[in-house]
């Protein structure tokens, strides 16, 4: 399986950063992070896109997703507009958003979807269908049944939407999925896939890979036969003991093989 890496993990280094760890790591794919102090923001230019674009390209890498931080069941306005523009510019796949909704009513139907959910709906209804809103597995809809269910009344609602998954591993392992059951959810809207290590001894902390227990194993069992796109979320941005990318590539790379080695044994 190829590997990709989000620029989380390098959070504020210059292109020219990123472009090496890719080369050195034979990566071929990047998640570029969207914020004001990184390269990638909503405030570029037309010239400054092209230009990003092109350096991206000319390196042989292809940009899985804009990590935006767009809150799609939020109440406020959300730039969802200006990343999916950032994203066409880019030749990117799509753009990552969260879903990050409020409590469900208790005296909702389990079943009924939240104000939150309609308002998601919506956006993606308005959204230009030539780039995707890529939701996460994260914060509200950690789970791959709760996006799942999601994505299902989006296809009964939403004919012909853009919406697909980006399926944070370790995020569904938290809610008690395994891979297996995880993949079979997603499948029908899967698009790529984040992994990382974690403890789940210490409320699921990230950790440098090889020291935490998320069952690489089962997920490379699980997707065996698929090719969907790894993406190392390295976190390093929220979690400063983490090692650099430098380290954690190689060892991802060590990680993963390992593992296929012992898979095909």
């Amino acid at each position: 399986m190829t590997l990709a890496f989000s620029t989380l993990g390098c959070a504020g280094d210059p292109l020219e950063t990123v472009l090496d760890l890719a080369k050195a790591n034979d990566c071929s794919g990047l998640e570029l992070r969207a914020a004001d102090d990184e390269f990638t923001h909503v405030g570029l230019t037309p010239a400054e896109r092209r230009t990003l674009r092109s350096r991206i390209e000319d390196a042989g890498l292809e940009i899985l997703a804009v990590d935006s931080y767009v809150h799609l069941c939020g109440v406020e306005e959300q730039p969802l507009t200006e990343h999916l523009e950032l994203a066409h510019d880019l030749g990117a796949r799509g753009v990552r958003v969260f879903m990050r909704d409020d409590p469900k009513d208790d005296g909702a139907p389990a079943d009924s979807p939240t104000p939150g959910e309609f308002r998601a709906m919506d956006r993606i209804q308005q959204a230009s269908t030539e780039v995707s809103v890529l939701l996460e597995t994260h914060d509200t809809h950690s789970s791959g049944r709760s996006i799942a269910a999601f994505c299902a009344l989006l296809d009964r609602e939403v004919p012909g939407h853009n919406a697909k998954v980006i399926w944070d591993a370790a995020h569904t392992r938290r809610t008690g999925e395994t891979p297996a059951e995880s993949l079979e959810l997603l499948r029908p809207w899967l698009e790529f896939v984040q992994i990382k290590d974690h403890d789940s001894r210490q409320d699921f902390k990230p950790v440098r890979i090889g020291l935490g227990d998320y069952p690489i194993g089962d997920l490379l069992r699980a997707l065996d036969g698929t090719d969907y796109r790894l993406s190392l979320e390295w976190e390093r941005k929220w979690h400063a003991e983490l090692p650099p990318l430098a380290e954690a590539l190689p060892a991802t790379r060590a990680w993963i093989a390992g593992q296929s080695g012992s898979k095909s044994n």
